[in-house]
């Protein structure tokens, strides 16, 4: 049975989507079986695995909205063991447009519950927003990781997104948890990053990644090649950062 994680922060440029790339990448180059789900409207963790938007017939869009077989938006990518579910700027009206669905929080889950059989991890990138797609995320997951930026207003809207989890546990989700806090685009010679390092440590205490995703110009410039950075160069630290976070989650479940 697999698992479902959602990676979300309603902050935006916090490094949800590249962690979400980065990561699905790492636990199938580890020999899991994994499906990207890209919940997020701007579909950049789609066209950064190579998903050329404007070709795909079904994405997500279509599968929340239309009832189209979630089977016939999962596509391959150049990474063995690794699937996508793309997005589509469509889905930026999906919200208002679930509003008569019955059970309009489930939509989701009721999507990939049949998938888990299928799947090691299924990761959903979620958009920077606290709206109905990102409720049916974390519905839909067993988990939820949060990156926070190692910057000065990292910690601002925390407890928002930590409100809205409790929530969704109360209500929609009781098994939901945080699978950790995870520190992105940190930089060691910044007092600041070692600050809000050691600030999120104190709060979170266990709850927090050992690893932590550094600043790394590998990492950004590999998304405009259509590829994670493990393909466009397996040795750089953005790769290198992943591939410890994806063995830190395989030991952790």
């Amino acid at each position: 049975m697999g698992k479902i994680i959602a990676l979300a922060n309603q902050k935006g440029g916090v490094g949800k989507t590249t962690t979400s790339m980065n990561l699905a990448a790492s636990l199938a180059t580890l020999e899991k079986k994994v499906l990207l789900v890209d919940a997020d409207p701007q579909a950049n963790a789609s066209s950064g695995l190579g998903v050329d938007i404007a070709e795909i017939d079904c994405s997500i869009y279509e599968c929340i909205i239309e009832q189209a077989d979630v089977r016939e938006a999962i596509y391959t990518t150049d990474i063995e063991g690794l699937d996508i579910i793309p997005s589509h700027i469509d889905l930026v009206g999906a919200e208002i447009e679930m509003l008569n669905i019955p059970n309009r929080e489930k939509v989701l889950s009721n999507l990939l519950t049949p998938l888990k059989d299928e799947y090691d991890y299924i990761l959903i990138d979620c958009s920077p927003s606290l709206g109905l797609i990102t409720v049916n995320a974390l519905t839909a997951a067993n988990s939820v990781i949060i990156p926070v930026q190692c910057e000065y207003f990292a910690l601002e809207g925390i407890s928002k997104l930590l409100n809205t989890i409790k929530i969704i546990k109360s209500k929609l989700n009781p098994s939901l948890e945080i699978e950790g806090f995870l520190l992105t685009m940190y930089d060691s010679r910044l007092r600041l990053a070692n600050q809000i390092y050691d600030e999120v440590k104190r709060h979170f205490q266990e709850l927090v990644f050992k690893t932590v995703i550094q600043r790394n110009v590998k990492l950004s410039e590999a998304p405009s090649h259509g590829v994670p950075a493990i393909l466009y160069d397996a040795e750089s630290t953005g790769a290198k950062n992943h591939l410890a976070l994806a063995k830190e989650i395989i030991e952790k479940n």
